[in-house]
């Protein structure tokens, strides 16, 4: 229960304001079809997140725990002063020529390679033995954030002091680094 609640706060946190959160109010003034991008989103996710998990529970069985146990507190670490930083959507939505659930899947699946919420999915997977309930902790968590982008969109923005909440994001990856480095009980090394 602990990787799953860890998983989905860490990740609905850090997810807002993030470059795919705003890909979510891109996608969701041009297309107006909540349902479909909704579907798409869970979908590129759940594949994204399969795939950076596997990734982290390969490294896991391939790094020595001591070792592991450095290498995740310090991403961890990393992970909150990266969420400090602002991103941007340069560019509008990208369209692939397909209709709404492929073009959000392929937008949303590109969007999330090497994002922090991708990178945080494979030290999770890393820190805690149990790739399928990360999987799920991280989906829900980027369905947390995405989800009121799609419905609300922009009246949702401007009321979410989102300077807060980065610092509320990267204070939790902080201490989720200084948790692992300090070798808690439930963590190898």
């Amino acid at each position: 229960m602990e990787a799953f609640f860890t998983s989905t706060l860490l990740v609905a946190l850090a997810e807002i304001g993030d470059k795919t959160q705003l890909l979510s109010f891109a996608l969701a003034a041009r297309f107006k079809r909540p349902y479909t991008i909704m579907a798409g989103i869970l979908a590129a996710t759940l594949l994204n997140h399969a795939l950076a998990a596997t990734v982290g529970a390969w490294l896991a069985g391939q790094i020595p725990p001591r070792t592991l146990g450095w290498v995740v507190g310090l991403s961890f670490i990393a992970f909150g002063l990266w969420t400090l930083k602002p991103d941007t959507l340069d560019d509008g939505p990208p369209t692939f020529g397909a209709g709404v659930f492929v073009t959000v899947l392929l937008a949303f699946f590109i969007a999330e390679m090497g994002d922090k919420t991708q990178l945080a999915t494979i030290a999770l997977a890393a820190r805690y033995d149990a790739l399928a309930t990360v999987v799920l902790g991280t989906t829900l968590g980027m369905m947390l954030a995405n989800a009121p982008a799609v419905w609300i969109g922009g009246a949702l923005a401007e009321r979410i002091d989102m300077r807060r909440v980065r610092w509320v994001a990267a204070a939790a990856f902080v201490l989720m680094g200084i948790w692992s480095l300090s070798g808690h009980p439930g963590y190898p090394g």
